[in-house]
């Protein structure tokens, strides 16, 4: 299986989870509660892992992950500021 990356990460996303996550004053755990809620099974060593690149984020998760933080996949994705 070949590994992808963009500039030593696994995924565009992970600066602005923490920084959504961060401005609602939801922890790890929370959110991997609320993803879990909405279908999605993450733990919270997987959300650490999304904040600082290393664990692929499928679309899915990123449309679930933009529901709950209220903000845009296209802000998730640095497209918009």
């Amino acid at each position: 299986m070949k590994i992808y990356d963009y500039n030593g990460r696994k995924n565009l996303c992970g600066d602005r989870v923490r920084e959504a996550r961060a401005r609602r004053k939801i922890t790890q755990a929370d959110l991997a509660a609320r993803l879990q809620v909405a279908g999605i099974i993450i733990e919270r060593d997987s959300v650490s892992r999304i904040e600082i690149g290393t664990r692929f984020v499928t679309d899915y998760e990123l449309k679930v992950l933009s529901q709950i933080l209220d903000v845009s996949v296209q802000w998730l994705l640095e497209m918009e500021d």
